[in-house]
Parts: structure tokens; C-alpha cells; sequence
């Protein structure tokens, strides 16, 4: 088990001003991620198709913190639930049938673990997406191969020891075969 930090909560950051490189193959970016975190560059990120395992070792991410939302709504609505169900039946509403207990918690289970799971899975949807930036239509496309079939390699301006013809250098000595300098859009 591992405990929550802050930086397994990160927020994403739009892609404004930075450079872009792109790669071919799995292997290639995880090479550049590799490269990317020995050079420490911080705040890169590699835009996939499709989920690459290994990725987010190479690129020194901290595990998601995103369990721990689900494990602590998944808390909350078992208490709601109990508490409900509880209250109901032993305080607002005491009805004894066949000379039941009126705390027969036995009975709580379906409706407990329903709403359970009911919390613990809104929660981490509202968490995944406040964290994610969802929804927001006007993303900014860098490469329409990226979605596809290509992978890329973001280092953005405000990492650390960030230098435009450095970084274009570097990733092109990683073998990007597109290395692409993106500005602001209004700089167009």
C-alpha cells in the first residue's frame, strides 16, 4: 500500500507553447521518455494511441491517486448506506415483523454494497475528469497522427532547463522524425 501524495493528484496542463516530437514506435518513445527524464526535463509528457506498458516508469510519473478517491467514496457510501437503512428502520419507521431485530444488518447488504459501488464509481469519474480538464471542446490538436498511429514526445516551455534550439536538437538526436516548435495560436 502506498500513501496519497500530491503530485499523484495532478492536474493537466494544456499544451500551449513547447516542442513536439514525433516517433514511430513503442519503443522509440519509451527510449525518448527514458532520455527525457535523464536529462530532467520536468513536466514532459508522451501522447499515445494506445496504452504502452512501461511508459509511465520511463517518464517518472508517480502512481495515479485516483484509488485512493475511489477507496474513500467507496467508505462514504457504505456509511450512507448502513446509516440509512439504520435509521430508517430502527428510529423513523420501527415496524417488527415475525419479532425481528430492528437492526437486522443482514438485510442492509444488497443496498449497501450497491451504493458502495454507486459512489465509489461517480466519484472517481467527477475526480478523473476535474483532473483531466474534461470537458473542454476547444482542445489543441499538435499532430493529427497521434491518434492514430504515432507517438509523441511534449516537452513544454516551462520545464525546467528548457532552451528551444536544445530541446529541438535533443529530440532529434532521439530520432523524432517530425521535431515541431508550437507556439501560442494567436503567434501563428
Amino acid at each position: 500500500m502506498y500513501l496519497p501524495k500530491l503530485e499523484q493528484f495532478h492536474k493537466y496542463k494544456e499544451m500551449d507553447e513547447g516542442v513536439l516530437g514525433i516517433f514511430e514506435t513503442p519503443e522509440a518513445i519509451m527510449h525518448a521518455a527514458e532520455k527525457a527524464k535523464e536529462k530532467d526535463y520536468k513536466g514532459f509528457d508522451c501522447i499515445l494511441p494506445y496504452p504502452v506498458h512501461g511508459i509511465d516508469e520511463a517518464m517518472g510519473t508517480p502512481r495515479s491517486g485516483l484509488p485512493w478517491v475511489t477507496f474513500f467514496a467507496g467508505i462514504f457510501g457504505c456509511t450512507i448506506g448502513i446509516l440509512f437503512q439504520y435509521l430508517t428502520h430502527a428510529h423513523d419507521w420501527p415496524l417488527n415483523i415475525s419479532g425481528k431485530s430492528l437492526n437486522a444488518w443482514f438485510a442492509y447488504v444488497p443496498i449497501i454494497f450497491e451504493l458502495t459501488v454507486f459512489s465509489a464509481g461517480i466519484y472517481t469519474v467527477a475526480a478523473l475528469c476535474f483532473l483531466s480538464g474534461i470537458p473542454k471542446a476547444t482542445r489543441r490538436i499538435l499532430h493529427p497522427d497521434l491518434t492514430s498511429h504515432r507517438f509523441g514526445l511534449w516537452i513544454p516551455k516551462s520545464a525546467k532547463g528548457y532552451n528551444e534550439s536544445e530541446v529541438v536538437s535533443f529530440v532529434k538526436g532521439l530520432g523524432g522524425a517530425e521535431v515541431t516548435v508550437v507556439k501560442p495560436e494567436n503567434q501563428k
